[in-house]
């Protein structure tokens, strides 16, 4: 293993530890909130809704740690494969500065940018589908 694809390793794995301890202290202390405050009944509706909302909040970000962990897991495998940190669109090294601040980058920094550009063209061109052709509408704009 190279010493790039030894530190990628170490940057993967400590990023994993530190999400799973966060997921796994969240559920804990989610955990622990619902056996201290078991019942609602003593709350009003305000004080119950807060609470629901934060609850989400709570698991929303539980999700997204779970997901990032997933993402993690997929890279160390592709290290494993021995294609990490090589884009998987065009084939060349992802930049090592792109791969520290998103160790799970799939793509190379042009690629990800051509994707996105045509994931916008994609979406542009559903959001108005819907609409039909309206052009002859501006042939005669008294109509």
């Amino acid at each position: 293993m190279t010493p790039r694809m030894a530190e990628l390793r170490r940057s993967l794995e400590a990023r994993r530890r530190e999400l799973l301890a966060s997921v796994h202290d969240r559920m804990r202390a989610m955990r622990d909130e619902h056996e201290t405050n078991p019942v609602k009944g003593g709350m009003d509706d305000w004080e119950v809704s807060e609470v629901d909302i934060q609850e989400d909040i709570e698991l929303g970000l539980i999700q997204m740690k779970a997901e990032t962990l997933s993402r993690i897991d997929e890279s160390i495998a592709r290290l494993d494969a021995g294609v990490y940190g090589y884009c998987s669109s065009c084939g060349g090294e992802i930049a090592m500065s792109r791969l520290r601040a998103l160790p799970f980058a799939v793509r190379c920094l042009e690629c990800e940018a051509q994707d996105e550009m045509n994931r916008l063209r994609t979406r542009k061109g559903r959001d108005h589908s819907h609409y039909g052709d309206r052009s002859h509408l501006l042939d005669n704009p008294g109509n």
